[in-house]
């Protein structure tokens, strides 16, 4: 049977598995040991600094959201929809007002009188 070893990764001891299977401890001693613990120390606080800033995330949006749903505050997506159809409806509206002014000017070509000036059409606003 080969001999199998494994070292313990625990900061305060280290456990070797040898092949007549007994199990030892040794404490970790001197500089070694405060800068094992230091180490400890400083990975959780790492990830407990982790999960209160995902919380923190979570609650403020939560209550970013509440905040917006009662200010009757527009999404963008139907922000965005409605400016693409107010865009639609001015192209519309600019070539139905040349369709008009072509139709007029034949109209008034036909009835024999001049085409009406420049007075007689609206202007577009914008």
């Amino acid at each position: 049977m080969p001999q199998q070893d494994s070292t313990c990764l625990h900061s305060k001891c280290s456990a070797t598995n040898s092949n007549n299977g007994k199990r030892g401890f040794a404490m970790s001693t001197g500089p070694n040991r405060i800068l094992d613990e230091f180490a400890k120390l400083m990975t959780d606080a790492a990830g407990a600094a982790q999960g209160v800033r995902r919380e923190v995330e979570t609650a403020f949006k939560g209550q970013a959201e509440r905040i917006l749903n009662t200010m009757d505050v527009v999404q963008r997506e139907e922000f965005e929809a409605a400016r693409e159809m107010a865009a639609k409806a001015r192209e519309e509206n600019t070539r139905l007002a040349e369709r008009i002014e072509a139709l007029e000017a034949k109209l008034a070509e036909l009835s024999g009188q001049a085409a009406p000036a420049a007075a007689a059409k609206p202007r577009a606003k914008k």
